[in-house]
């Protein structure tokens, strides 16, 4: 039997929604999208989540401190403070002061992944010009391995193809993104910048030669950018494989203590545990200080070849990171590895569909086979995946290191 097509399940020409975006400008269609009682509840219930103090993510409401330090990763700091340089040099006036926010602004916080717009923080991309744009990927590709540049441009291609198959690039583009810029391009100080918008968030904190990348969102609906050409791609295949290989790898007995939902949408879900936005997810937008309990089976009883795939996996999650930082972060992870948990929901077989969490007091991470947003599966699906990267114990944004400094901020 062949997997499911995501071309089976598009949504019809007649769907209201589909009708409103193809009539409206984004302004128009997010205004009447946010009046829905859904939605307002919503954004009702983020806001309230971003006027919390920030403390991060933790187990059991307590932050770990002596987690994190100040080192020399061998991140290359002065290509990437040039490129912010030359990005905001693109910018005219309006445009530059538009980005500028200071280091300690919540605006870190206020990402969120839907294609309405949640805010109007920042500069959205596709309001620059071609040369603001390629400035900003070069921005993009000296803050990030060759390989996460890639990534991050495919799930932004992404969106671009999800456009074009509705006739809506109005909405949704490779440049339907907010970037903002935080505190002063600095080889010394610290600084960072965000990108955020339908299927992307990606929080950037820098601090001289060492770098913060999370929390991070990366999603495709549908999993394939399928032209017809030589631009075809799959997407997020390697972490939806390495997640399996290792629960496959479990004994029945550490399975069934993995799994803890059998359902994807079981009705043994407590309500907090699943919801619209982000389904099974925990660590999405807004999700800043979240107490997310430890569950399913600790990595200290795994196997040496099992601790070597769930590595893999982790590193697959972490690709995004040029060498120096992710060997530094990959390093940190394994330390811990005797309080990482790995946890399950769905089945495991060849063809199931699946939630999965590791989590450990030094990385979150999530993968989660979603149902249809813009596309009619009521149930979810292999093409429409999101993944999370966390860094619990307060050092989202590098606010952990930021505390670190004489003189914070």
């Amino acid at each position: 039997m062949t997997m499911p097509d995501f071309r089976d399940y598009l949504v019809p020409d007649d769907n209201p929604r589909l009708q409103l975006a193809r009539r409206s400008d984004l302004r128009a269609y997010g205004e009447q999208m946010l009046a829905t009682p859904k939605a307002q509840a919503l954004k009702a219930q983020w806001q309230a989540m971003l006027d919390e103090t920030f403390r991060g993510i933790t187990s059991d409401g307590t932050v770990r401190s002596d987690l994190f330090q100040l080192q020399d990763e061998g991140f290359a700091v002065e290509a990437a403070v040039e490129a912010a340089q030359a990005f905001r040099a693109s910018l005219s006036e309006a445009q530059r002061e538009k980005i500028a926010f200071p280091l300690d602004a919540s605006a870190w916080r206020a990402w969120y992944n839907p294609e309405i717009p949640f805010n109007d923080l920042g500069l959205r991309l596709e309001d620059t010009a071609a040369t603001s744009q390629q400035a900003f990927l070069h921005l993009l590709r000296q803050c990030t391995s060759a390989r996460g540049y890639h990534k991050v441009q495919q799930v932004m291609e992404a969106n671009q193809f999800l456009g074009e198959m509705y006739e809506i690039t109005h909405i949704m583009n490779r440049w339907s993104f907010h970037v903002l810029l935080f505190g002063e391009p600095s080889p010394t100080q610290p600084w960072g910048w965000s990108l955020y918008g339908h299927h992307v968030a990606f929080c950037c904190f820098i601090l001289g030669r060492q770098l913060v990348i999370a929390p991070t969102f990366m999603g495709v609906e549908p999993n394939v950018i399928a032209r017809g050409d030589a631009r075809d791609a799959v997407l997020f295949t390697e972490e939806e494989r390495a997640g399996l290989t290792l629960m496959q790898s479990l004994t029945p007995e550490q399975q069934q203590r993995a799994t803890i939902y059998r359902l994807m949408e079981d009705p043994a879900m407590p309500p907090e545990r699943f919801n619209f936005a982000d389904q099974r997810h925990l660590g999405g937008a807004f999700q800043d200080n979240r107490i997310i309990p430890l569950e399913g089976v600790c990595a200290s009883e795994f196997t040496a070849q099992q601790r070597a795939t769930l590595m893999e996996t982790i590193a697959i999650f972490l690709d995004f990171l040029p060498d120096g930082p992710r060997e530094a972060r990959l390093q940190l992870i394994e330390r811990f590895m005797d309080e990482t948990w790995w946890s399950w929901i769905g089945g495991c077989g060849d063809r199931d569909v699946f939630y999965y969490r590791i989590q450990s007091p030094v990385v979150m991470l999530e993968f989660d086979h979603h149902s249809g947003m813009w596309l009619t599966n009521a149930h979810p699906e292999r093409f429409h995946i999101h993944t999370l990267t966390r860094i619990p114990n307060g050092n989202d944004y590098g606010k952990a290191l930021l505390k670190l400094l004489p003189h914070t901020l």
